[in-house]
């Protein structure tokens, strides 16, 4: 409970220095208030976890490992925004406090042990995005992002709210412990119950960016500053999967033959609406975009195929595109800023003219593919075990052709490095210290998952 206290003084502190015109502490002292959030998470692991505060959250290893994880991610998208936010808004306190009071929800879904806490913590992460992805306010495309999404995440959080009223209503109880025990000792379920899975399902599906549901997830992406894009994609994603696989792994996992088919329906739509979507894009940005949405896919795995190795598999997962997906949107940042455009033109040459730069992202697409000897490559070896074990051997195959679509379409990128030449005149992208620290980071977390997994499947 530290680490969300931490964040959530941090956050008023920010708007304090933000009045008071410390334009240069304000990353220095987020960074901090990160470091002292995750000190208060390590030193929490290995202690007996039981729920507290009137059994309102858990702290146990699998909340502390995702929590420690989006600590992570979001240090690492902050240090990317030196200059970045002062060059667009004179208001650079407003994105600091919003992003830090976003974490603070993410801890809260990741942690939380009775249904008022995951709304809680869904609304107090999503709110925040709300305002982030339109806070461009003269940019009109930034002001579709916020409505769509706005309008989109009341639609989840309607689906939400009325599946926890239909639990409720069966079980007379928002406790997760409570609502277990009534699924292992009755006999006849309540059809409001079933009632309930089904719209907690659809709810937590819009909020992981899953098809059919997934109609904001583009133009949202696509509208918002990427930095705000890059935290959307990683730490929001990340502790969406984190409250998803709680609920059904650890409530219902019992009723499993009722949901598994509805899930299955989403998984495949997701994977196929996901890579041909992005296959038929030029813009890299887009590209992106979509391909998250496939990615949601695959993470659906580890639910549909609950077990012992489910939530190290969709740690691991988290992991490797969380890092892939800061160097693939913090690299186009860099290219945007030098070429003005966000086509996979813009990459053309960049092999040539930042060797290093071209050298990260091409790992990161590698990731992303699944490309043996990076993290991306582990990340789905398990979760293809996962659905291999029981015995989904149709989804299987449709994964592996969903797999070869996304090795086309993140090879060109490769191709318009390292094979297309930059226009005549065309400015050398630079890459400020910031992001060579980062991008190097990255790189070295994705090669060491990739080789040596057991070191974070071992915390599960």
């Amino acid at each position: 409970m530290g680490a969300i206290i931490t964040l959530s003084l941090l956050g008023i502190l920010l708007l304090y220095l933000g009045l008071y015109k410390a334009k240069n502490a304000l990353l220095p002292v987020t960074l901090l208030g990160l470091l002292v959030a995750l000190g208060f998470e390590v030193s929490e692991w290995g202690k007996e976890a039981a729920p507290v505060y009137h059994g309102m959250v858990l702290f146990d290893h699998f909340a502390l490992s995702f929590s420690m994880l989006c600590i992570l991610l979001t240090a690492l998208t902050l240090f990317l925004s030196k200059a970045y936010f002062s060059a667009i808004s004179n208001n650079v306190a407003e994105y600091y406090c919003l992003i830090v009071f976003s974490l603070t929800g993410a801890l809260l879904v990741s942690s939380y042990h009775n249904f008022a806490m995951l709304f809680i913590g869904i609304e107090i992460m999503s709110v925040a995005l709300y305002i982030l992805a339109g806070i461009r306010k003269k940019d009109l495309y930034s002001n579709e992002a916020s409505l769509k999404y706005f309008i989109m995440g009341a639609f989840s959080t309607g689906f939400l709210l009325f599946g926890i009223t239909l639990l409720y209503g069966a079980t007379g109880t928002f406790d997760l412990a409570g609502v277990r025990q009534y699924v292992i000792d009755t006999q006849q379920i309540s059809p409001l119950f079933y009632g309930g899975i089904l719209l907690l399902l659809i709810g937590l599906c819009f909020k992981v960016g899953a098809a059919p549901f997934h109609f904001w997830t583009a133009d949202v992406y696509d509208g918002s500053p990427i930095l705000v894009t890059i935290f959307m994609s990683t730490v929001v994603k990340v502790a969406s999967f984190a409250g998803f696989l709680r609920l059904f792994d650890y409530v219902f996992g019992a009723l499993n033959e009722f949901w598994t088919p509805v899930l299955l329906v989403v998984i495949v739509i997701t994977l196929f609406v996901g890579n041909i979507s992005a296959m038929m894009q030029t813009s890299f940005k887009r590209m992106l975009a979509y391909s998250s949405i496939a990615h949601a896919g695959y993470m659906l795995f580890a639910i549909l195929s609950l077990g012992p190795n489910a939530a190290s598999s969709v740690f691991v997962y988290a992991l490797a595109y969380s890092l892939s997906s800061i160097v693939g949107f913090g690299a186009l940042i860099l290219v945007k800023k030098s070429q003005g455009s966000d086509q996979f033109l813009a990459f053309n040459g960049l092999g040539k003219s930042n060797p290093l730069l071209a050298a990260i992202v091409a790992l990161a697409m590698f990731s992303l593919a699944g490309i043996p000897l990076t993290a991306g490559f582990i990340g789905k070896f398990m979760m293809f075990t996962g659905v291999m074990g029981d015995y989904h051997v149709v989804l299987l195959a449709l994964a592996a052709i969903n797999a070869i679509i996304g090795v086309f379409y993140y090879l060109r990128v490769i191709v318009h490095m390292y094979f297309k030449t930059a226009e005549e005149g065309a400015e050398t992208v630079v890459m400020p210290l910031n992001f060579k620290a980062v991008f190097i980071i990255a790189a070295i977390l994705t090669l060491a998952v990739g080789i040596y997994p057991d070191c974070l499947i071992g915390l599960f």
